[in-house]
């Protein structure tokens, strides 16, 4: 069983559970799991470095004591998430931490705070591997928002299409670029001048180095610790013993990711780099470590690649997430429904059409979407804290006291983090966030308030309710010519009625007499109501009359409606049948039934050939 990259099942799961072999590894789940954390280091140290260059090379000194402070709260996460794994063996993340011991509207925060960590995840990895392809050949850089757009269909058709994601997959790619980092760092450490140039600092309209400054670049870098939480949320998909392995995956990726992050900053100290358009720190990191040749392509690739796997990982936890809150009735019904292909259609297309918004709407530049995304990601790690803080006041087990402290200890860092990154990044583009999440979070309860109100409907009320056997209901026929579909309607009709009424709205300029004439010839027994149109409306006259003269009793109107045979053929039909059943649904209490009527492709008929 394979899981998204946040813990929520993938489209490769399947119910019955598999055979243990199938489970993860330590060394599988980091492969599988922590795509997104492993590749943040590619954007992570370079968001501290565009803060901290606006002091000039001064600024560049506090990257590495930065970059610590960041690395002292992916260990303290990474211990708390260790206790959410051995508290919560299950899995789920923070939306079942929150559901648990919080409230439902904090369920739903932590929900809304994944949604718009899988998005930016889609965005952020595709938009930072263009600028590692870009920084390799720099004439590819005015295509990048192309670029990345057709990285975006090509993921978003092969998911599609089925096409499921493995933890064995991912491994050779996730390790041939976490050796690589280290080649790069390593080297780097060795060499005493950098194997290339680096862009020298400029003096010039340098920013005083201040605690604001700090705070901002620590916002920035903090979007590194994207992914952490990942393994904690898939429990259930490690080998025996569960809780043991995947604690182990855990730490094993807060000591990469750390070492990484930290030899990274002390390589951007040492080479003393500056930001240079169109070129990523990374890619000038490497140049001076490895020079320019077939070391640099080997790690620009990996990172590309790795990036793309990335995003890749959202689809698979995105859409299931979005299945999940479906069942939960907190989002349309529609979202977990599956194709043929055994894909959450709606989900994977949602997912790809916001991803398409963020790439058009920052014009593909990492930098500006790497601010949004550790806001979420934020909200989710506190909500996820706080909760386990209920829990272990809860359960109050042997040695609850001290994993109280550490869980609250998190909470305390992670809401400042939360509140420091939203007021450090908030024109940006923070406030979008600040925005969005609220919203999601009234939708989602909009939307359980309707399901809730229809289930309450929809009850059967036992010897009050109004519908009982035998009775007879009245079935109206709305009809404007005799064609096979009035005949069609009239015969469902008559199957529910043995006195089935036909209705016409007859429009001012039409003669009553001449219809009446004929359709009594063709049906001689039934009934047939001609009325005026007094609403200029077909759809409101007919709801009116039923409303006037059907007020108690209860109303079935057959409409026969033209299936169309091909796409362009849905354009032509007047859709008359479609306004009627509008109208009725909104303005009457009548069933609207409609039934559908085949019309062959003209191809099939040469009669109808021109």
């Amino acid at each position: 069983m394979i899981l998204g990259h946040r813990g929520v099942i993938s489209s490769t799961t399947r119910a019955g559970g598999e055979p243990e072999k199938q489970k993860l590894s330590v060394a599988t789940g980091l492969a599988g799991l922590s795509l997104d954390a492993m590749a943040s280091v590619s954007y992570g140290p370079e968001a501290i470095v565009l803060v901290l260059a606006l002091a000039g090379g001064a600024g560049i000194g506090f990257t590495v004591p930065v970059t610590i402070a960041i690395a002292v709260l992916l260990v303290v996460l990474v211990a708390s998430y260790r206790q959410v794994i051995a508290a919560f063996p299950e899995g789920g993340g923070a939306y079942a931490v929150a559901k648990k011991h919080l409230s439902p509207r904090a369920s739903l925060t932590a929900a809304a705070s994944l949604i718009v960590d899988y998005t930016l995840n889609v965005a952020v990895s595709i938009a930072a591997g263009v600028a590692a392809l870009t920084s390799a050949f720099p004439a590819l850089l005015p295509y990048t928002v192309w670029i990345a757009l057709a990285i975006l269909g090509g993921i978003t058709a092969l998911n599609l299409r089925g096409i499921a994601d493995s933890a064995r997959v991912f491994m050779l790619p996730t390790v041939v670029f976490v050796v690589s980092i280290f080649t790069v760092i390593g080297a780097g450490l060795l060499r005493e001048n950098p194997a290339a140039a680096t862009a020298p600092f400029l003096a010039d309209n340098a920013h005083t180095i201040g605690i604001l400054l700090l705070l901002k670049a620590f916002s920035s870098g903090c979007a590194a610790l994207t992914g952490v939480e990942a393994i904690a949320n898939a429990v259930p998909s490690f080998k025996k013993p569960r809780v043991r392995s995947a604690q182990r995956a855990e730490v094993a990726l807060g000591i990469l990711l750390g070492t990484m992050l930290i030899g990274l900053a002390v390589l951007i100290e040492k080479f003393s780099l500056a930001p240079v358009p169109g070129t990523t720190v990374l890619s000038q990191l490497t140049s001076a470590a490895l020079g320019n040749g077939v070391g640099y392509y080997v790690v620009q690739f990996s990172t590309v690649i790795l990036l793309a796997l990335a995003a890749n990982t959202s689809y698979g936890g995105l859409p299931n997430l979005m299945r999940i809150l479906a069942d939960d009735n907190v989002l349309p019904h529609r979202f977990s429904r599956k194709s043929t292909r055994d894909v959450f259609t709606y989900g994977v297309l949602s997912l790809g059409g916001i991803g398409a918004l963020l790439l058009i709407g920052s014009g593909g530049n990492m930098n500006t979407l790497v601010p949004l995304f550790a806001i979420g990601v934020f909200i989710g790690f506190t909500l996820a804290q706080f909760g386990m803080v209920r829990h272990w006041l809860a359960e109050q087990t042997p040695g609850w006291k001290w994993r109280l402290a550490l869980n609250g200890f998190g909470a305390a860092l992670t809401s400042i983090a939360a509140v420091v990154t939203t007021a450090m990044k908030f024109t940006e583009g923070a406030w979008l966030i600040a925005l969005a999440l609220p919203a999601l979070v009234l939708g989602m309860e909009r939307i359980r308030g309707a399901y809730t109100h229809i289930g309450t409907r929809l009850t059967v009320q036992g010897e009050n309710d109004s519908l009982s056997i035998g009775y007879k209901p009245a079935v109206l026929v709305p009809v404007s010519e005799i064609t096979s579909l009035s005949t069609r309607a009239m015969a469902a009709a008559t199957a529910m009625s043995s006195q089935p009424i036909a209705i016409r709205v007859c429009l001012a300029h039409e003669s009553t007499t001449d219809f009446t004439r004929r359709w009594q010839a063709r049906h001689p027994n039934s009934r047939l109501i001609v009325i005026e149109d007094t609403e200029n409306s077909v759809g409101n006259t007919l709801a009116r009359y039923i409303r006037t003269h059907f007020p108690h009793r209860e109303t079935f109107v057959v409409v026969a409606t033209i299936d169309p045979a091909t796409r362009w053929h849905r354009f032509l039909p007047s859709q008359r049948t479609d306004e009627i059943a509008h109208a009725l649904r909104k303005h009457t209490e009548a069933v609207v039934c409609q039934i559908p009527v085949r019309i062959d492709p003209a191809h099939r008929d040469p009669a109808l050939r021109a």
